[in-house]
């Protein structure tokens, strides 16, 4: 498969992955904000669970950076939409974030690469944080304690921001506090009240608390 080109306005395309064709979305920076040399690759939730590129939470995510000036790039891990393969329960979809920060890095050299997951997905993109070495990592309702997920010996970086809801019926939002609390050099965190795991009327709060945290990390340290 031909390497596509990154584009410069919003598009959809498929990139060549690990496991066959990764759909992917890539995003311009939104409004009449100076755009940033920053890309986010942004990771859905769980695919067995309906987890797509196209979830609210992502999706939001999404906006809330582009509205500081940052273009975004989602994608489907394999077995969603329109990307082949089948799930791996993380591995693989490791993987497959991997390709796509590499194409990413490939066509815009000179950008800040910045990983954003929620759920499943902060699990992947903490994962391969280590060797991906992006600038910054947001990771929304991380799934701390739940099934087989490693969350041992991860190498975030400096600048990283965690948001959990403490009324997530999914994510045992107490695990995470806890697991924050032993870790060496543990990152912002952004405690949402009365916020369930999927945001449900809480969307604009995250979009707001995203914002307000992570516009110190921009190039000039505002938008």
């Amino acid at each position: 498969m031909p390497t596509p080109p990154f584009p410069d306005e919003s598009t959809t395309l498929l990139l060549d992955g690990p496991a066959g064709p990764l759909e992917v979305a890539v995003d311009p920076p939104e409004g009449e904000t100076a755009p940033h040399p920053v890309i986010a690759v942004l990771c859905h939730p769980l695919s067995t669970e309906g987890g797509s590129m196209h979830n609210k939470v992502v999706t939001m995510v999404a906006r809330a950076l582009r509205e500081l000036g940052v273009t975004t790039v989602r994608f489907n891990f394999r077995s969603v939409g329109a990307s082949a393969g089948s799930y791996d329960n993380g591995d693989g979809e490791q993987d497959d974030l991997r390709a796509v920060v590499a194409w990413v890095r490939a066509q815009r050299p000179d950008s800040a690469v910045w990983l954003a997951g929620f759920s499943f997905g902060a699990y992947v993109s903490l994962r391969a944080s280590g060797d991906l070495q992006p600038q910054a990592l947001i990771s929304i309702a991380p799934p701390v304690g739940r099934r087989t997920w490693d969350f041992e010996r991860l190498q975030p970086p400096a600048n990283w921001l965690v948001v959990q809801g403490d009324a997530d019926e999914v994510v045992d939002a107490q695990a995470v506090y806890t697991w924050l609390e032993t870790l060496a050099d543990p990152p912002q965190l952004v405690r949402m009240p009365d916020t369930s795991h999927f945001f449900h009327r809480k969307l604009i709060d995250l979009r707001g608390a995203i914002q307000h945290e992570v516009r110190r990390w921009l190039p000039d340290g505002s938008c």
